[in-house]
């Protein structure tokens, strides 16, 4: 069986699950809309389409080290203290233009990402046990910063607040944002070496580092991204709410974790998109607004976001056998 063949089942297999997504969003706005048609108003879709935003922007990062047979669960507290370092120096620089700003949590994210990378890589230490000592290591930053404290709206400049809620062509400049990213992602995955080398290590390490390619390296990298974005999104996070304390983005790493796998990233890694994974982070960001809206206890989220994990990790595992009986299959008659 050619590659190009094993590129189409696998290719089939990732349109199936994008659509079961879609499928589901539609089913899910239409039973809510038919019970309160308020769901639908011009101000509840801008939220969701803002929430989405940044969940979607941390969603894209962890893709990326999941491809790789990893996983980020520091990406919240990244989110936090990107969050507060970027609103600490606007406000004590009121004239910073929004790109350094955005720039500085590029940086800051990029920062943690490169801890995370070196000590999986150099260390040899399974990413989730780095990451979740990286989770609370990050986060006793952001408190012993804090002392306490937080930053409120009326310390951070005008400008960077107009960009939480400013708009292009009635599009969120947060929303556009978190779109380009998801963009640039998916096309350097699909489109260029890089990005299938990545795959290739997911599906079997050893074998990748057989044929030449670069795992430790290519692990950094992969981290690297995921803290950066995390960084970015923390800046997000700052100009949509405009007051940031030490507990912000507490609890996003188990809903950014839940957008991934729900939308089709393998958690054995070597599979997966990160527009299944943006796709995924839009169906968690409705399920809550649609509970909200339907006055369902938040419980039920939780509930719902942890059935849908187990759903989806069973189906990946069913979908991973048929594929295999069919690769196998298909190779016997070659």
């Amino acid at each position: 069986m050619s590659a190009g063949e094993r590129r189409s089942v696998f290719g089939t297999v990732f349109k199936a699950r994008e659509s079961g997504i879609v499928l589901a969003l539609v089913v899910l706005v239409v039973f809510t809309a038919t019970q309160n048609s308020r769901f639908l108003s011009g101000q509840s879709i801008r939220d969701i389409l803002l929430g989405t935003a940044i969940l979607a922007v941390l969603a894209v990062g962890q893709a990326v080290v999941m491809i790789t047979r990893n996983i980020d669960l520091s990406v919240g507290s990244v989110l936090g203290l990107s969050a507060f370092a970027v609103g600490s120096m606007l406000r004590d620089n009121p004239g910073l233009p929004v790109i350094v700003a955005l720039l500085a949590g590029l940086v800051v994210g990029a920062a943690c990402g490169l801890i995370n990378g070196a000590v999986v890589r150099f260390g040899r230490v399974p990413a989730l046990v780095v990451t979740l000592g990286t989770l609370y290591a990050f986060r006793g930053a952001v408190y012993f910063w804090a002392g306490g404290q937080q930053i409120n709206a009326d310390k951070l400049p005008r400008s960077f607040l107009d960009f939480g809620d400013a708009s292009v062509l009635g599009v969120p400049w947060l929303v556009l944002i978190a779109v380009l990213v998801m963009v640039i992602a998916g096309v350097v995955l699909r489109n260029y070496r890089g990005g299938r080398e990545l795959y290739a290590m997911g599906s079997s390490p050893q074998a990748a580092e057989l044929v030449g390619i670069k795992v430790g390296r290519n692990t950094t990298i992969a981290f690297l991204v995921s803290g950066a974005l995390a960084g970015l999104a923390g800046v997000l996070f700052a100009a949509r709410f405009g007051t940031v304390d030490a507990a912000a983005g507490t609890g996003y790493e188990l809903n950014v974790v839940a957008a991934a796998v729900v939308g089709g990233v393998a958690v054995f890694g070597g599979s997966g998109s990160v527009w299944g994974a943006s796709l995924g982070a839009l169906l968690l960001t409705v399920i809550g607004s649609a509970l909200a809206v339907l006055d369902i206890d938040q419980f039920w989220q939780q509930a719902i976001v942890g059935a849908l994990i187990l759903l989806a990790i069973g189906a990946d595992r069913l979908v991973a056998v048929r594929v295999a009986k069919a690769l196998k299959k298909r190779d016997s008659h070659v």
